[in-house]
């Protein structure tokens, strides 16, 4: 248990720093003003992710540990979206679409409610 924990946590700190150094583009590119570096970790993440869920589930190339260390830690340091990305892809594999939709749905729609109801609660401060 503790070696999984330490394994996660050293991929979360790659991930994280790599995140820090992507998410930089936000400052120096302009685009439509869109987080361009944000865009490029949640899409460069989300390609990972599901590279190496394709790699697992085609072969025994990645032990657990393995699994624990690039997908849960670097993935998951480096942005949650593909994590979110990776389930919604195991959703349609097994044919739950409805699932998919709702799950999507709500995670958008709940998130960006959280988000404002977060930022609005400073105002009572």
């Amino acid at each position: 248990m503790i070696r999984n924990i330490i394994l996660i946590g050293c991929g979360g700190f790659i991930g994280s720093v790599a995140r820090y150094f992507v998410s930089l583009l936000n400052l120096s590119v302009h685009f439509f003003s869109i987080p361009v570096g944000t865009l490029t970790v949640n899409v460069a993440g989300s390609f990972v992710i599901g590279f190496l869920y394709g790699i697992a589930e085609r072969s025994t190339i990645l032990t657990t540990e393995w699994r624990l260390f690039l997908m849960t830690g670097l993935c998951g340091g480096f942005t949650t979206f593909s994590s979110f990305a990776s389930e919604n892809l195991v959703l349609l594999h097994n044919g739950q679409i409805l699932s998919l939709l709702l799950y999507t749905g709500l995670s958008i729609f709940l998130g960006f409610l959280a988000v404002w109801l977060g930022f609005s609660t400073t105002n009572l401060l």
